[in-house]
This record gives C-alpha cells, structure tokens and sequence, in this order.
C-alpha cells in the first residue's frame, strides 16, 4: 500500500508542476509579448508610404505597444498571483 501512497503522490506533484507550466497567463502573455515586440519594430522602421496607406497613423506601433502592454500584464498577473500548489492529499486511515 506504501509504494501507492508513493506512487499517487508522485503523480500529484507531476500534474501540479505541469499545471503551473502551461497556465494559460503564461501562454498568452509570452505569445502576447512576443508579437508585440515584432510588431512595434516593423512599425518603428515603418516607411513614409506605409504611413501613407493608413493616413498618418503609425498603426503598427500603437497596435505593438498596446499588444506588448497586454502580454506584460499577463506575465506580471502571473508574478504576482503564481498558480496555488494543490493541498496535501489528506491521510487514510
């Protein structure tokens, strides 16, 4: 019976650390972040004809620094709130 016990636990802690790994915070905000950045750089090196097209707006760079704002929210979410560990699994008698 110990060496399920052993075995049950072991499993739990598995899915708890595989549960932190993949929250989904981390996910869209590391995909959030990511296009972000690409896209506030094509709109930092954008040319005067893309300009142009849309009226002389930089729609590029707002559209980057708003999209890079919304994935370093998640992250720091995630900072701040981190994912409970589940609770012991409670003795049997």
């Amino acid at each position: 019976m110990s060496e399920l016990h052993r075995e049950v636990s072991e499993l739990e802690r598995k899915s708890a650390t595989a549960a932190r790994l993949f929250d989904i915070r981390r996910i869209i905000g590391g995909l959030f972040t990511l296009y972000g950045v690409i896209v506030t750089a094509a709109g930092i090196f954008a040319s005067d004809a893309d300009l142009e097209k849309a009226e002389g707006v930089n729609i590029n760079l707002w559209t980057g620094l708003g999209m890079l704002a919304l994935g370093l929210f998640f992250l720091a979410w995630l900072w701040l709130r981190p994912t409970a560990p589940p609770p012991p699994p409670a003795p049997e008698d």
